[in-house]
């Protein structure tokens, strides 16, 4: 490195006829010594723009080292504006501060090294006046901007991904006031950035858990995370989300816990589908325990008719068989959900393949009364479910399992509804139920879930009653 000596006439100033805001004493330490100390590129020219030193950082952030007494105005191989617009070396902010004869500032460039990578900085070139305030050259200081720009396109896309997020996500001081707040946020609770913003968190807790937010801070205070905790918030409008929370200390520079992030995704529909999911597994259970009830039951009501064994297995077989197609009509068909909506089925129809399993010794103890009409869609597997749930208790508990016992079907028109009357007689006195069952919850929620209709069941001293009021509209859609 070769730097100019100086002395007592050599002084820095900031302009032309200014006081310097120092001098250099001489023998105290040597200038080389101390710019060769500096992190920051620095380095001096003439009057002409002619470099006259620097120091090894500038030489690291060009990647070359200048001709002295040759190279012009900044020791890089190429200069650019930050657009990416070439910059002559005569134009550039250290040109300008030696033809102006001020210092300039603000500015930024790029330097490209010989190896192609390109450095962006930004400059603080100072011309420098002897005592008569006589131009006699400049220093220049390049602050290094990589690593600021890495951290702003950092911040930068971890921006745009919290704002594109589904997820609610938030910040919130170590006193629960919310600091940030994302689209998603907005979406789910439904308040603005701008109504949620200064407000503490409590806002969006229900009045029953506003325990869980002191529990929070204070597992965020010892630097805790806090992971997939499920629980309810609050919506603008007053209504409840079930949502799935995770929680995370913020931290400033100096590793200070200063606030907590949190993310919240909404788990409603992920309930609901677990829901689906233990009804029709605990749905699935209950009909392969009443199958085997009802195998035990058809053995029991055909060996009380057969003479022989032959007739005993026929009349078994035969039963069992139509209990199968029964059944088939009580499961819901996806991949032909659109033939059978083509092809509607009379409701007298779908009775009597229903109950046939229980009346195929042709002694009439089924009957069905009144106008039929076409059913169609999934009307036919809801109505195939709840005559099947009424057989199957008739043949366990009621009129079925006796010898005697009836059933009459009867099906008339009310106006926009359609009412089916099943109505029991002969059933053992002790058919009749004391708590209600998983099959009376079933048929509950399929008559007034999926049919939109409504259910009632009575015990009268000659039997059971239920009657079922549909809306003609859920019968053919």
């Amino acid at each position: 490195m070769s730097v100019q000596p100086v002395d007592d006439a050599f002084a820095t100033e900031v302009g032309a006829g200014e006081r310097p805001p120092f001098r250099v004493v001489p023998n105290q330490f040597a200038l080389p010594d101390v710019l060769e100390a500096l992190p920051e590129a620095v380095y001096t020219t003439d009057a002409d723009g002619r470099i006259t030193s620097y120091n090894k950082a500038a030489v690291e952030l060009w990647g070359v080292a200048p001709e002295l007494g040759k190279s012009e105005f900044c020791g890089s191989w190429k200069l650019y504006w930050p657009d990416g617009t070439p910059l002559p070396h005569d134009e550039c902010p250290m040109a300008q501060a030696l033809r102006e004869k001020r210092p300039s500032r603000g500015a930024e460039a790029i330097a490209e090294r010989p190896d192609g990578t390109r450095v962006p900085f930004q400059p603080f070139p100072t011309p420098l006046f002897d005592r008569f305030g006589n131009l006699i050259g400049a220093v220049n200081m390049l602050v290094d901007l990589s690593g600021r720009n890495v951290a702003y396109e950092t911040a930068q896309r971890l921006s745009a991904i919290v704002e594109s997020s589904d997820d609610a996500m938030l910040v919130k001081d170590l006193n629960g006031i919310i600091t940030t707040w994302n689209d998603g946020a907005e979406r789910l609770f439904g308040y603005t950035a701008d109504e949620a913003i200064g407000r503490p968190v409590t806002m969006l807790i229900p009045a029953d858990r506003q325990d869980e937010e002191p529990s929070i801070l204070a597992r965020i205070r010892r630097g805790d995370r806090v992971d997939h905790y499920e629980t309810i918030r609050r919506r603008k409008d007053g209504s409840l989300v079930e949502i799935s929370l995770s929680v995370s200390p913020v931290r400033d520079r100096a590793g200070r816990i200063v606030g907590a992030s949190k993310v919240a995704r909404d788990i409603t529909e992920r309930r609901r589908a677990e829901e689906q999911q233990n009804l029709l597994i605990r749905e699935m259970d209950h009909r392969v325990k009443n199958l085997f009830t009802l195998v035990h039951g058809l053995v029991t009501l055909s060996a009380r008719s057969a003479a022989t064994p032959d007739e005993l297995a026929s009349t078994v077989s035969a039963r069992l068989n139509a209990l199968a197609r029964a059944h088939a009509l009580t499961i819901p068909q996806i991949s032909s959900a659109a033939a059978r909506q083509d092809q509607p089925i009379t409701l007298h129809a779908l009775i009597r393949s229903i109950t046939t399993p229980y009346d195929c010794d042709n002694r009439q103890r089924l009957v069905i009364k009144g106008p039929d009409i076409a059913i169609s869609g999934s009307a036919v597997t809801s109505f195939a479910l709840i005559l099947h749930e009424f057989a199957t208790n008739a043949a366990k508990y009621g009129s079925l399992s006796t010898p005697e016992g009836q059933v009459e079907i009867g099906c008339h028109e009310n106006g926009n509804d359609f009412v089916l009357t099943w109505t029991e007689t002969g059933c053992p006195l002790s058919s009749q139920p004391g708590e209600e069952g998983f099959g009376t919850r079933l048929v509950k929620a399929t008559v007034q879930g999926q049919l939109g209709g409504a259910v009632s069941r009575e015990w009268t001293s000659g039997g059971l009653v239920i009657s079922l009021t549909i809306p003609h509209d859920r019968l053919v859609p």
